[in-house]
């Protein structure tokens, strides 16, 4: 599967981006599709996630302002930042995540799109 994002760039504070991330490769469909995110010096982080079935789940940071969706059809997962702070900047990674019959995790990661938060 590869995984290639797009949407990042600078915003001010109580703006909104639309990242999207478009994927290759078969049974789409079933992979859970997730944004992450690194800010400078942290760990990488959940931001959201979808599965297949159009569940969703959010980090608390990020619940409330941040939409996750996805289109299997067009085989595209999209995160639109709502009310976007400061401390959102960070790069995000589109994810594509699921277990193997045989109990082993898969995952592809794509190379990341910047975000900047700042006045």
């Amino acid at each position: 599967v590869e995984l290639v994002e797009s949407g990042g760039g600078l915003v001010q504070p109580g703006g909104s981006l639309r990242l999207s991330c478009a994927a290759s490769g078969s049974t789409y469909s079933v992979w859970i599709m997730g944004w992450y995110r690194q800010a400078p010096g942290k760990q990488r982080e959940l931001a959201a996630r979808i599965t297949s079935d159009g569940a969703t789940d959010y980090a608390d940071s990020v619940k409330d302002r941040f939409i996750i969706s996805r289109d299997n059809n067009k085989r595209s997962v999209s995160l639109q930042m709502n009310d976007l702070k400061p401390e959102d900047t960070a790069v995000y990674y589109c994810n594509a995540h699921r277990v193997t019959n045989t109990g082993t995790p898969v995952d592809f990661w794509g190379r990341g799109t910047p975000v900047t938060v700042s006045s």
